[in-house]
């Protein structure tokens, strides 16, 4: 699962922090001076790092999944599917494929160089900088982690704060399966990270809001670092007329409320019409009601608000519209009731921010037209859905709009397969990853050209003196290709 909303990675940046020294210069030289050094470029070595992330995830799954019910009291089953199950499938793809990643990859080639060897070569960048934030705080510092290590890079964690006995396992039994010279975690929160980021690093990979996404690129700046952004947004989910109305329900309450809400790529908001609205409600309510009983409060399989910060900001969102479903809440537990607000506005405030929380607002149209007219004119989501008996109605959907990813009849199961790239669009991101994707996000890839020294006499048709004659000839054969493997390397 991935999740960026308000949850600003728990990295409230300062773009100008007051440090005048810098904590961080030992342990990049360390990692530095590891990766200029070869340590990471074998595939022996990088196998050995993935079957470290293998075993640590096997040794320690209750600590694991105590510690994640410790910090968001996430269900063992959200748990274990979104973080765990998730992560081990990511190494097992890696371990699987890496010699097959790692290979040069031929090249096409155009008659002028058939006598050439020509191939990408996939080279690690370097020292790269993953940063995670709260709501999936194993998941979204792994994957990463995963293809950076299988790309054979050095790695800087920093695990969020807010997610705090997260942070701590991150920091204290990770190392414990990695090798100590490739990889390090620096703790802490927005000022060690606006200071972490002053220091020069090959790729950053964060995940957070667009907010502070906008601090990381202009940091990144400085120094032209590529970068990945997976940030947040408003998911739309359009539901159709011509739907079964419990079937909608039963997708969209589960997709909402898995981890409290607290998902990146959750439904949003709904957009329906008021005759789909009336039969939407009561389906959403038993809903609610098989999933977590009629006191959800009580159920073990919902979860809690990250902290207080957020449960005051979703309690004043709770104000908009009216709560048509739950619209209860308890600060000392930050328990926050799945909620369905109608008769919202499209310039209330829920309406203007990822809501990051068990809240759902439904919205008004009168057609698919107007749908997607209303997602057009906003910010491109990281995900978008709809909903629909009829085929042709979610393909003009998916036809007409544009997102990161795409769920039909479906939430964001597209999360779980591996062989499928995540990342945003415009405002929600940049880069994707998952998969081999998370591979080649952290390799460069190296176009490469080898000639032979001698065979001097076919390059003199490139040389001055230029005449008509051979510069047809050479456009000819930069045109044309042999279709054939050739070289005579």
């Amino acid at each position: 699962m991935s999740g960026k909303g308000k949850k600003s990675s728990g990295q409230q940046l300062k773009p100008e922090p007051e440090a005048q020294t810098n904590p961080y210069a030992d342990t990049l030289k360390r990692l530095r001076d590891a990766f200029n050094s070869g340590r990471t470029q074998p595939a022996e070595f990088r196998v050995s790092q993935l079957r470290g992330l293998s075993r640590f995830l096997k040794e320690n799954r209750k600590l694991l999944l105590d510690t994640l019910a410790q910090d968001l009291n996430k269900p063992t089953f959200e748990a274990d599917i979104s973080e765990i199950v998730l992560c081990e499938s990511e190494i097992r793809l890696a371990l699987k494929n890496l010699d097959a990643w790692m290979k040069d990859e031929r090249v096409e080639k155009n008659l002028a160089t058939q006598l050439d060897s020509a191939f990408i070569r996939k080279e690690p960048y370097g020292v790269t900088l993953i940063i995670a934030p709260w709501n999936y705080p194993l998941n979204l510092l792994l994957v990463p982690l995963v293809g950076a290590v299988a790309a054979g890079n050095c790695v800087v964690l920093k695990p969020s704060e807010m997610s705090k006995g997260m942070e701590k396992v991150i920091a204290e039994v990770l190392p414990q399966y990695l090798d100590k010279n490739c990889f390090a975690t620096v703790l802490g929160g927005p000022e060690e990270a606006t200071i972490l980021l002053k220091n020069k690093f090959d790729y950053i990979f964060f995940t957070g809001s667009p907010r502070v996404g906008q601090i990381v690129m202009a940091a990144a700046s400085k120094y032209l670092t590529p970068l990945t952004l997976e940030l947040g947004g408003k998911n739309p989910c359009y539901v159709d007329d011509n739907c079964d109305p419990q079937n909608v329900a039963n997708r969209v309450a589960w997709f909402r409320f898995f981890n409290a809400g607290q998902t990146c790529v959750a439904p949003d908001y709904i957009l329906c019409s008021r005759e789909t609205q009336e039969k939407l409600l009561p389906a959403l309510q038993r809903a609610v009601t098989q999933f977590y009983g009629k006191d959800p409060q009580s159920s073990p399989d919902l979860a809690r608000i990250i902290n207080n910060k957020h449960f005051h900001r979703l309690c004043g969102l709770l104000g908009n519209g009216r709560a048509a479903i739950g619209g209860q809440s308890d600060e000392q537990e930050r328990y926050i009731a799945p909620t369905v607000l109608v008769d919202v506005k499209e310039t209330d405030p829920v309406m203007q921010e990822e809501i990051f929380g068990p809240i759902l607002p439904i919205l008004n149209v009168q057609s698919v037209e107007e749908a997607i007219a209303f997602i057009r004119k906003r910010e491109k989501p990281l995900a978008l859905y709809a909903f629909s008996n009829d085929s042709k109605v979610v393909n003009k959907v998916l036809d007409e709009t544009s997102s990161g990813s795409f769920g039909g009849n479906n939430g964001f199961m597209f999360m779980t397969i591996t062989s499928m790239p995540f990342g945003g669009i415009g405002h929600s991101g940049m880069g994707q990853y998952h998969g081999k994707f998370t591979f080649d996000t952290f390799s460069h890839l190296r176009g490469c050209i080898l000639c032979s020294p001698r065979l001097e006499i076919i390059n003199k048709i490139r040389y001055p003196p230029y005449s008509p004659g051979r510069q047809r000839l050479l456009v000819w054969l930069l045109e044309h290709k042999l279709g054939l493997p050739c070289s005579i390397l």
